[in-house]
This record gives structure tokens, sequence and C-alpha cells, in this order.
């Protein structure tokens, strides 16, 4: 391991040693919106003569190394006008920019040929990004805008159906996808079972999907990462927005704490379709609500603070027989550092929490779980020049996980609670990454993460024969769990396993001409978290598990090559990309598992392996009044669990069978035509090949008792999905000068009203005694309102 990181320091020391030595200086600075004023993540600084150029990072900051001379800068950002300036460069020199919103409506997208030449030499492929305006414009379901339904829109992304949270990218499960919220992790990203994500929209700026291609900065998870940032807030105006639906209304207040340098932003949401129940003799309870806040000040040129936050909760019940509450509740505090015009640094403080609590009234019992977790980051962002750049720094993470207490509602009753045993584990990473121009057509990104996972002491583990948790019982042909011999306890700074992985990424560009360009990327990336769900989604009640003796971290090894190329002055753009990957350790069940409230995880776990391998294709319209895209997936993602002896048969029968979330075809169709300035209608059309079931395909009589037989595991699928959504924006004075405007929003989700199958279950008729299959669908044609305004 330390040869390894001698060695890449080496290379990089080389590359330093490669960059010329003339007289350089450096052009840095901050980029905002002249509006909100906030600060706009991924602009493009370009240098048309040198045909280079660099983009903003997180915060707005943006910094360039070159010659001495004399340069047209020009500024581009999707909506915005583009600001070109000349600069005299004969030292090191800070120049902010503000930015006006484009001239034309509803986020037309002006992108110069200059811009589109850069990214399309840029090595970052497998990235999607969408802006707010675009999201918001989307048909969604009872009119809420939700951020996860609208990357489902995207190649290489799914669910798992309706009703269904969680999202899969690349044939991988919703546990493998990394969540940052503010570089918070958030566990759960959905409200009332997947109907709604945690997402405010109008207290979101930014929104960044890595399938592929991932930088080294992140990991801990092996399918994707979905990046979030907040708004900051605006430090010169007061303004309040927000808007009133059907089922849930929103409201965001944002303005200066100190004007011109400090911001705050407060923001809330809520639904409320549960207080029309009554009127329909219904005593249940449904409903969600969340709090965003923000806190930003900029303390001189060099040092800005950030404090935010998110809580939300999802409250469920059924008349007096249970009440079933669960959210995320995250904290971060950051600090940016401008060491010098080359040097940008983020140290961050953050607490993610995620609970989960249900009361059973008509047994007298309460139940909690979950898992919460301290992290410390800092990294670093080093503009060497203008053909490298490197980005480094380390991670941080101490966990506890509450896999579930059970306790009586009555304290008086005498009975004491029953706890299952709490775990603790710590995660630790370093990583490096560089960005080098090798020439004007090839372009480098190469780097990697040292991971370290440590499962620490617990007070009471198990032990057993020859260390084997689950036995196979070779008369039957089945698996079965085997009964501890033992436990042992041990304390906190004990360490009951210890991994480490070192986690390379590389990905190259080549530009085949001025408007076309080829990309290849590999990474390795290593999950120490796994959840434990036997569904096709995750489910508030799923419990999330360290590594350990007896499960051990999944391992990814992704490759991914591209074809990338724009038309017309990127009037449209074409974008191809193939994937292939592995992920060894995925965890399996054996048949019959239980999986809630089960203090012997080992028992019903065996350790297997997925693979995926797919072709996305991504079509864009980019200008004009119609705008949209056509995203097609033609992918196949299989797991298998072979036996751990030649004498085992493991999950079924040792062979490769279809995930939960695997989609054979994935066409999505989303539009935008502006009528004119006051009416834009927008449509989406999806159609996905049937999710994977198992179903019975016999029954034999035991004792007078009816047992089915099963096929193979997935080897079946329900019915296909498809569905058309529609919806029409007015806006009554879009050109008005007036701080108050207003827009309405109508929408038809499933237009046709197709009766797409959630699942399907089997069952006796009493009356004529057959067997017969039952189709569950949960929405037909859904028609919605919404008001939105701001001031």
């Amino acid at each position: 391991m330390r040869k390894f990181l001698l060695g890449f320091l080496l290379i990089l020391l080389t590359s330093f040693s490669l960059i010329s030595a003339q007289n350089k200086f450096t052009l840095s600075g901050i980029i905002t919106d002249n509006k909100t004023t906030e600060t706009l993540i991924g602009v493009n600084i370009i240098i048309p003569e040198l045909r280079n150029g660099t983009v903003t990072n997180e915060y707005g900051f943006y910094s360039i190394t070159l010659e001495e001379g004399t340069y047209n800068v020009q500024i581009s950002y999707l909506g915005f006008k583009t600001l070109t300036q000349t600069v005299e460069l004969n030292k090191n020199t800070t120049l902010n920019f503000k930015l006006e919103e484009s001239a034309e409506s509803l986020d037309e997208i002006i992108i110069t040929e200059d811009v589109e030449k850069l990214n399309i030499r840029k090595p970052q492929m497998s990235v999607n990004s969408l802006s707010i305006k675009t999201i918001k414009q989307m048909p969604v379901i009872l009119g809420e805008v939700d951020i996860i339904k609208s990357i489902t829109l995207l190649p290489g992304v799914t669910n798992a159906g309706e009703g269904s949270s969680g999202f899969n990218v690349r044939g991988g499960s919703a546990d493998q996808n990394l969540i940052l919220l503010d570089e918070a992790t958030i566990f759960n990203s959905s409200h009332l079972f997947g109907f709604f994500s945690v997402f405010n929209p109008d207290a979101i700026k930014d929104i960044k999907l890595y399938k592929g291609g991932i930088p080294a900065k992140y990991g801990g998870r092996v399918s994707s990462v979905l990046d979030i940032y907040q708004k900051e807030g605006n430090n010169e105006e007061f303004h309040l927005n927000g808007g009133i639906g059907l089922v849930s209304s929103r409201l965001l207040a944002e303005g200066p704490i100190k004007k011109g340098k400090g911001s705050f932003l407060f923001g809330g949401r809520s639904s409320y379709a549960h207080l029309f129940l009554p009127l329909f003799d219904l005593d249940n309870i449904a409903y969600f609500y969340d709090l965003n806040t923000k806190l930003s000040y900029r303390l001189n040129e060099k040092n800005s603070i950030y404090l935010s936050g998110y809580f939300g909760r999802d409250v469920f019940a059924l008349g007096d027989s249970f009440t079933n509450t669960y959210g995320n509740t995250v904290l971060n505090f950051r600090w940016n550092h401008l060491y010098s015009e080359k040097l940008f640094s983020n140290l961050s403080l953050i607490y993610s929490d995620y609970f989960y609590g249900l009361t059973l009234d008509f047994v007298g019992f309460d139940w909690e779980s979950g898992i919460r977790n301290f992290n410390l980051k800092y990294d670093f962002k080093h503009y060497i020049s203008d053909r490298f750049k490197l980005e480094y720094g380390l991670n941080s993470i101490y966990y506890k996980f509450n896999p579930g207490e059970i306790s009586p509602i009555d304290e008086n009753s005498g009975i004491n609670p029953d706890k299952l045993i709490d775990k603790y584990a710590f995660e630790n990473a370093v990583y490096i990454d560089a960005e080098h121009k090798i020439s004007d057509k090839l372009s480098l990104a190469y780097g990697a993460r040292l991971s370290t996972f440590y499962r620490l002491g617990q007070d009471e583990i198990n032990i057993y024969e020859n260390n084997n948790p689950v036995l196979f019982n070779q008369q039957l042909q089945v698996y079965e769990k085997a009964e501890p011999i033992g436990t042992e306890s041990f304390s906190r700074s004990n360490v009951l396993e210890s991994f480490a992985n070192i986690e390379p990424r590389a990905s190259l560009a080549y530009q085949l001409n001025e408007s076309s360009s080829v990309k290849a990327s590999y990474n390795r990336m290593s999950q120490y978290l796994h959840l434990l769900s036997n569904t096709s989604s995750p489910t508030p009640l799923d419990v999330w598990t360290p590594s350990g003796q007896f499960i051990k971290p999944q391992i990814l090894d992704q490759f991914a090559v591209g074809y990338f190329k724009s038309f017309n002055d990127n009037l449209y753009s074409l974008e191809v990309e193939s994937f292939y990957k592995t992920i060894d350790n995925r965890i399996d069940y054996i048949d019959g598992a239980n999986l809630i409230a089960n203090d012997a995880i080992e028992q019903v776990i065996l350790n297997g392996e997925a693979r995926a391998y797919g072709l996305e294709i991504l079509l864009r319209k980019n200008e004009g009044r119609f705008k949209g895209w056509l995203a097609y997936t033609l992918s196949k993602s299989e797991q298998r669990t072979p036996g751990r002896t030649p004498f085992e048969t493991g999950i079924n029968n040792g062979q490769w069978y279809n995930t939960p979330w695997d989609k054979t075809h994935d066409i999505t169709l989303t539009g935008s035509y502006e009528l004119n300035d006051k009416w834009t209608i927008n449509s989406n059309f999806l159609y996905q090949t049937g999710i994977p079931a198992t179903f019975p395909n016999g029954q034999y009589q035991f004792n007078g008792i009816t047992i089915p037989v099963y096929e193979a595991r997935n080897s079946s699928r329900l019915t296909d999905y498809n569905r058309l959504d529609l919806s029409l924006n007015y806006n009554a004075k879009p050109n008005s000068d007036k701080k108050f405007k207003g827009q309405w929003v109508f929408s038809l989700y499933n237009l046709y009203n197709r009766r797409n199958a959630t699942n399907i279950t089997f069952r006796e008729n009493r009356m004529t005694g057959r067997n017969e299959a039952t189709r569950l669908a949960i929405f037909g044609i859904v028609p919605a309102v919404t008001y939105n305004f701001q001031f």
C-alpha cells in the first residue's frame, strides 16, 4: 500500500516537472447570479484564443493560470447571458463576475461553440445535471415537484415502480446510491413511502448525478452519487416564494443578515391531505413535513462560513392500531478558506441521523431504530496551472447503528424494554485526484482513494462453531440458521474487524474534431454499509448494518466508454455510453429469511456477487421553442450466490438470476414547448420492461395444508410499464416589472389511465376453490393544480 502511494506521488511530481516554468499569473474569483446573489456552480470560464478554460467549483470559485498577456475572457452558463471581458494579465488578478439571466423565457439555453468544445474535451463522463427550472416544468404526480422522480427520466436511472422509494442506477440497488445534501448523507430520500422525495425544490440550487467515472473525493457506495446543494440565500434583498397544491404547500424566505456579506434561508413544506380524511369517515393519517435552513456569511475575501440543516418527518397511522414516524435530521458547518489564488479549501463538520419509530397501540409497545453518524471532511482544490489541477483531502465518519428497541408504552407496566445490540464503526479515507490536459486533443483525470473501515466493539456478539452462522442441510437441501455456542462482549476501543481498500479512478477524453469526442473511464469503489431489505425498493423499516466478521464490504469495478457529439452549434447533442460493472460480496438472503428485529442477521445472509452491463443513449434538443430529450437504456442486471462448498447448492442453485431492479428496456421522452410568453406545455412518456418477480408454478398437499412450489428466483416479470404525463404552465404577467409574480401549473399524471402493476399476488378464490392471480395498481389518471408565487 505504501509503495502504491509513493508511486502515485512520484507520478504527480513528474507531472509537475513537465509544467512550463514560463512567467505565469493566476486569474481567480467568484461568480454569482446578479439577481439572487447565489454563487453559481459549473460556470464555464473560457479563453477562446487558447481554446482553454475552467469551471467554478461547488462554491462558485474559479482559478486559471495563464502566461502573461491580454485575453478575452468569456463567461457562459446555462440560462444566463454570456459575458465577455478583456483582461490584461500581468499579475495575479482577482475578478468576480455577476451574470444576468437570459432575456429568453423559460430557461432558454444559450451555449456558445467554445463552451461546447470545452465540455467535449473534459474527461468527466457518466454525469448528468438538471437545472431546478427544468425539473419544475416536468409533469409530476399530484403536482408535487420531485427531484428523485425527475432523475429517473435520465438514461441508466429507474425505480421499482409507482409508490416505491429510492432509485436504481445502472442495475444497482437503491442502497448503493450515496445521496448528499450539502455534503451530509441522506439515508432515506422519500416521503410517504416513496410518493414524494425529501428535497424541497425551492431550496435546491444544484443537482449532479454521477453514474460512473466517479471522482476520488466520493466514496462509500458502489452505484452512484447524487450530490445536491442548497441555495445560500439572497444577501441583498428579502424574497419570499412558495406554492399551494392539492396535497401540500411550501414556503421559502431568504434575505440578508448583513447586506452584501451574509444571508439566511428558511424553507418549510407540509402535506395536508389527511385533514380531509374525516370527511370520508376515515380515521387514518398520512402526512409529512420538512424544514430547510441555511446561514451564510463572508468574513473577508478569503474566508466564508456556512451553517445548513434539514429536518423532515413522516407520520402514518391506521386508526388506533399503530402510528409510524420516520425521517432525517442533518446539520453541517462549513468553512471555506482561500490559501492563495491557486489553493481553495473547505472544512466540513457534519451530523446526520435517520430515525424510525413505530407505536403499536393494540399491543402497547413502541419500536425505535436508526443510524447516526458524525463526519469530518477537509477538501482542497489546487489549481496548479491551466493544464494541471489537483483535488485532495481526507474524510472520517463515526457511525452508531440502532437495529431496534422495543419498550412498553406504559412505563408502569412492569415489562422491561428489549433492545437489539447497538453496533459501532469508524470509516476513514484519504484521496487525491488530478485533471491533466496532455494536449489540445487528449485530457486525463486520474486519482485514488484509500479507505479503511473499523468495526468497533459491542456489548454482545455471537460465537459460532467453526465460525459459521449459516448451515447447509444436505438432506433437505436448504440453508438453516446455526445456533450460537456462546457470546462475547467487547469495549468500544476494541476492533472486531478491519478492512482497507485502494480505489483507483481514471478517465480520459480524446477530441476527434471540433464537435465530437470519445471518452473512457474506470473506477473501483468500496461500500462498507449494507441495507437489510428483501424487497425491490427500500422501506422505512429497513435497517442499515456495517461490514464485519460475517458481512464483507462490497467492491465495485466499473468500465465505461462513450461517444459525445454536438450538432448545428449545439442545437442538438448526442451522448452514447456503454458500461460493464461487477460487484463482489453482494449480500443475499437464504429462503425464508426474517430481517425484522433480527439480532443475529448473520444467520440469514450469504455473500455473493453481482454484475450489470448496458448501453445508454441520450439525444437532446437544447434550443428553440421546443426543448427536451430522448433517453434509451438497454441493460442487464444479475446476481448469484454459489455454494461455499461443492456440496452446497447456493442460492437459486448457484445460477445467475435477475436482480429485482433489472429492466431490459427503458425509454423516456421528455419535452417542453413554449406556446407563447404565457403558456408552456410539458410532457413525459415512459416505457419500461416489467420488473422481475417470482411466481408459484405448482403446489402440493401436506397434512391438509396446501403448500405452493415456486419457480427459480425472479424468472418471471410483471407486465411492462408505460404512461404519459402532461402539464400546462401559465404565467399571468411574465414581463411585468412588479415584484409579485404568480404561475399556475395544471397537470395530468398517467393521461390514458393505464393501470400499471405494482405487484401480483396469488390466492385461492373461496367461492370457486381455484387459484387466481391478483394485480395491484396504485395510480390511474391523476389531475392536479398548483399555484406558485414569488416576490
